[in-house]
Order: structure tokens, then C-alpha cells, then sequence
């Protein structure tokens, strides 16, 4: 499929030339405009929405003010913020965003990333597969500006931003803890997804900084879905020897929890203590409020952007990992209040 990268490379014209002939613009010179559209023919190019919307927004040459955004499951109140973030800095800065939503299956992931690239778009904010997405290794090595947002890749040089996963894990499992508890359940989101590995990690660090011994009964490694968080708690409850708190892995695996644990008929924080990971607005409006690890995706989405502007400015920079920080959200779902 061409572009209207393609077509400027056979027409040896900038793409936004491209774009004047195709938006029939009178400033483009007949001989011009000839070149354009023999390589229109002979590369059978069908004009795309870049091509259209290039004529409505202020465009430097080789520029489409177009970026893309590829997020794992928009279903998750995380990533709704995130595209928030994302989409006010961007207008901000005059440019669009195009957003994927490729729902943690890796074949429409790649799908939409090809789709992106063939949109021309400037850059790329993406939440990659895994830390071993080959697309996405792909587009860095072939110099498109990416950052990735939440996860990176492993052995791959990329502008990053993220939480700390670790430490917003590391000191929900302390608190639990420090109320008594011993035998504290965690539910995984996708393990090879390398933010489900660090709070894996930060749960395994609390236990071990506290002296109780790591039991791999009580970790189980969903989906990062609503469905894996609801089976799996049950596995948990209904085990000979259940937990008496549970530390959820994302926002959906909590919510899945506290549905088992509500047709269960137990009592949270008398039966089980609970602490998610992601805190969401309705937190508080929960029976009892949620005590959950805060991280601020609105504000990681709006620093992905100036990042990638960044990079798209400056492509040979050193790539750069920014950290947020987590906040431990203390509320009654552990008995701490």
C-alpha cells in the first residue's frame, strides 16, 4: 500500500506538495503538479485522511501534525486518563492523535501499528505488547519518533515514561502487613507485560523486607481483565488455606475481585482486606471505599507527549525514562480507617 511518503519520494517533492495537489491547492506550478500526479498514478495512490486534513492544519515540510496512539484496552479507567492527558497537550500543540485500542491481543496491535505507519504520522505514543513487541522494535529501528507509555521494551534503547510500579506495589503489600496481615494473595495482570512484572517484584520485596515467606499459592497471574480477577479470587478464597488480604494487580482485576468477593457474602475488611492497584475516581464511593496505588496517568499522558514532540524536533537525542511516582490511597477496604 503507498503513502504519501511514496508518492513524494517518486514525485521528489516534499509530502506536503503532495498534499496541495491533492487538495487541487493553486500554489503548486503546473510541472509540479504533473510530477505528483503521474506518481499518484503509477503507485496507484489512494488519498487517505492524512492527505485531506494536511490542507486544514499549518504544516512545516515533511510534517503531517498527526500523531498515533496505541493503548492496550481503553476499557481500563487508567488508560482513559492517559488518553486524556495525551489528547489536551496535543491539541494544545496543534496536533491531532489518531488512538488504537488493540484490547491486549497482539495481532490487532500489529494491525493498527501498520495502519499508523501507512497514515504518515509523525510519531508514535504506544503502550507496547510486550517487552519483546517486535513491531514496535521495528518502528524504533526505523527511526519513526516513538515513546512508549506504562511499559517499555526490554533491550531496546526508547523514550519511556511509566510509574513506579515497584514502589506503588512495595508499599500497598507494607501497609497490609503492618495491620497484621500474613497471607496476602496478589492477583497478576499479563506477566510478560514488564509493568505486571514489577509490582510482582514489589509484592515479592515486601514480603521479603518484612520477613514472611514468598508462598506461590497465593499469587495468581490473570489476564489484566475483570474476568480473570473475578476466577481467580475465588481460587484464592476457596482455598484450604485462603489469604486474609488480597492486593490486586490493575483497576479491572479489582473489580472482578470485589464482584467474587461480594456474591461470596464476605465482609471486606472483616473477611478480607483488600488493596488494588490503580486508583479510580469512584474509589471512594465503593462499600467500603477502596484503599488502592495511585499513579497519575493524565499527567503521564500530557509528558508522553512533550517527549515525542521533543524527539520528533531532535531525533538523535538520548533516549530518556521518566518515573513517576505512586501514592498510597488509604481507605477503609483494609481496616486501616
Amino acid at each position: 500500500m503507498s503513502n504519501l511518503n511514496d508518492v513524494a519520494r517518486e514525485a521528489e517533492v516534499s509530502i506536503a506538495t503532495v498534499s496541495r495537489v491533492i487538495n487541487n491547492s493553486h500554489v503548486v506550478n503546473v510541472a509540479t503538479r504533473t510530477k505528483v500526479q503521474d506518481a499518484i498514478k503509477k503507485l496507484d495512490f489512494h488519498p487517505n485522511r492524512v492527505g485531506r486534513r494536511l490542507a486544514k492544519l499549518k504544516v512545516k515540510e515533511g510534517e503531517s501534525k498527526i500523531i498515533g496512539l496505541v493503548l492496550p484496552d481503553i476499557s481500563n479507567p487508567f488508560f482513559v486518563d492517559v488518553l486524556k492527558g495525551v489528547e489536551d497537550f496535543a491539541y494544545d500543540n496543534e496536533y491531532a492523535v489518531i488512538t488504537c485500542n488493540f484490547a491486549q491481543d497482539q495481532r490487532r496491535g500489529k494491525l493498527y501499528l501498520d495502519i499508523l505507519q501507512s497514515e504518515s504520522i509523525d510519531g508514535l505514543l504506544v503502550a507496547p505488547v510486550h517487552g519483546g513487541d517486535s513491531k514496535v522494535i521495528q518502528l524504533v529501528k526505523s527511526g519513526l519518533p516513538i515513546v512508549c507509555i506504562d511499559r517499555g521494551l526490554l533491550d531496546t534503547n526508547v523514550d519511556l515514561v511509566l510509574a513506579n510500579n515497584h514502589k506503588g506495589a512495595f508499599e500497598a503489600v507494607s501497609h497490609l502487613v503492618k495491620l497484621g496481615h500474613k497471607r496476602i494473595a496478589f492477583i497478576s495482570g499479563l506477566i510478560e507485560n514488564p509493568t505486571s512484572a514489577e509490582r510482582l517484584n514489589g509484592y515479592k520485596s515486601a514480603l521479603q523486607t518484612h520477613k514472611i515467606r514468598f508462598d506461590a499459592a497465593l499469587v495468581k497471574y490473570g489476564n489484566s481483565m475483570y474476568e480473570s480477577g473475578y476466577v481467580l479470587t475465588e481460587e484464592l478464597l476457596k482455598a484450604p488455606a485462603p489469604p486474609t488480604a488480597l492486593f490486586t494487580g490493575n483497576n479491572l482485576i479489582t473489580l472482578g475481585a470485589l464482584g467474587k468477593i461480594h456474591q461470596m457474602g464476605l465482609n471486606i475488611p472483616k473477611d478480607i482486606a483488600i488493596i488494588g492497584f490503580d486508583d479510580m475516581y469512584w474509589s471512594i464511593s465503593l462499600n467500603p471505599p477502596l484503599t488502592a496505588v495511585k499513579q497519575p496517568g493524565y499527567d503521564m499522558g500530557r509528558y508522553a507527549v512533550e517527549l515525542l514532540l521533543r524527539r520528533i524536533k531532535d531525533p538523535v537525542r538520548p533516549a530518556v525514562k521518566v518515573v513517576f511516582d505512586t501514592e498510597l490511597k488509604i481507605r477503609k477496604s483494609c481496616g486501616a480507617v
